[in-house]
Formats: structure tokens, C-alpha cells, sequence
């Protein structure tokens, strides 16, 4: 029940940001990139704080990488090989 309470938190703030950027999308607004840029590195800082506090996480974390690796590896190898296929079935 715990993850439905957490989406539900979620849930609020897009839907306010939604309705605020329908009313404001023909308004000349400043560019927010910069702080979109620094809100999105003090996230990914928080993240990698806490995946440090968290010693059974650290732990599993070889494991994990070389899944991921592994998974990166196959799909950007068979996207290349239907890539290849698909082009020689279309003549390109």
C-alpha cells in the first residue's frame, strides 16, 4: 500500500505543473534550463547519497552493474542486427 501512497504524492504537483503550463504556454517565459540542470544534479546527488548510506545495496551492486552492462550490451547489439536486417529487407 506503501507504493500507491507514494504515486499519490506524485500525482498532485504534475498535474498542477500541467494545468499552470497549459495557461502559460503562449507566454514568453524565462529559460529555466539552468535550474532545471541544478535541481536534476541535486536529485541524482541525493540518489547516490543514499544508495552510499545503504551498505546492503552497495554490496549487490557488482552484481547489478554487470546485469545492466549485460542488458546494454545485448539490446544496442540486436537494435544493430534488426537495424542491418530491416535495411536490407527495404533495399536502403
Amino acid at each position: 500500500m506503501a507504493g500507491l501512497m507514494d504515486v499519490a504524492l506524485l500525482v498532485p504537483p504534475l498535474v498542477a505543473g500541467m494545468v499552470i503550463g497549459y495557461y502559460l504556454r503562449g507566454k514568453k517565459l524565462p529559460n529555466f534550463g539552468k535550474l532545471v540542470l541544478g535541481i536534476i544534479l541535486i536529485l541524482i546527488f541525493s540518489l547516490g547519497f543514499s544508495i552510499g548510506l545503504n551498505s546492503e545495496l552497495l554490496g549487490i551492486m557488482p552484481s547489478v552493474g554487470f546485469n545492466a552492462l549485460m542488458l546494454l550490451v545485448m539490446a544496442l547489439l540486436f537494435s544493430i542486427l534488426f537495424v542491418k536486417a530491416a535495411r536490407k529487407l527495404v533495399k536502403v
